[in-house]
């Protein structure tokens, strides 16, 4: 009488293998998919496509499909890595863990390309310049103590929240309506007046004394 001989441990070994392969073969395409973010900026990855990250990953298209189903995937995978790589956990952020996640944000997204400054109206940029000019004047009248450094950093965010950019974000993406948006600003703006009026300069608190 015959019996059936066991299943080979090979098999076994074999499937490891290939989801070890395959594993790896995935993270490949998203480390590619990562640097093509870099490369194309923080706000316009156009040149991360399917095709531009198979070529830079040395693998097909086909081989990209089969671990993500669409280009919108690839995309979501690249910023879920990105975020893991910054330490960033949006399910358990709290307001005084903002900060610092704040922080690691910057140190991640430092490494993407800056697009160039789109070229503006003679005349916006002659106005542009004159605000930034009168912005870091008021600072220093009542910041003595600072360094121009710190001086133009405290302009420079007073310049970012009262700029047309921040109200149209807090339109579209936050949905406040006009009201809310100017207010949210302008309090914002008055927390700012107020630590530069205290003397708290725009420096990171964790490095401080």
């Amino acid at each position: 009488m015959s019996t059936r001989p066991a299943e080979p441990a090979r098999r076994r070994y074999d499937n490891t293998l290939r989801s070890e392969q395959a594993a790896g073969t995935r993270q490949r395409i998203v480390d590619a998919a990562c640097e093509l973010a870099r490369e194309s900026g923080m706000r316009d990855w156009r040149g991360l496509t399917v095709t531009a990250t198979a070529e830079r990953a040395g693998v097909s298209a086909r081989t990209v499909y089969r671990h993500f189903t669409s280009e919108v995937g690839l995309r979501q995978a690249a910023m879920a890595e990105m975020e893991q790589r910054a330490g960033i956990d949006l399910s358990t952020l709290s307001l005084d863990g903002v900060a610092d996640a704040a922080a690691r944000i910057f140190s991640e997204v430092g490494g993407f390309r800056t697009a160039p400054a789109a070229e503006a109206d003679p005349v916006l940029a002659e106005a542009g310049a004159r605000q930034r000019e009168a912005l870091v004047a008021a600072v220093a009248e009542v910041a003595d103590g600072w360094t121009d450094e710190e001086r133009i950093r405290a302009a420079a965010v007073l310049d970012v929240l009262w700029s047309p950019a921040a109200y149209e974000r807090l339109l579209g993406n936050w949905g406040l309506g006009p009201d809310g948006a100017s207010e949210a600003l302008t309090w914002a703006v008055r927390l700012v007046i107020g630590a530069v009026r205290g003397n708290r300069q725009p420096v990171d608190f964790t490095t401080s004394s």
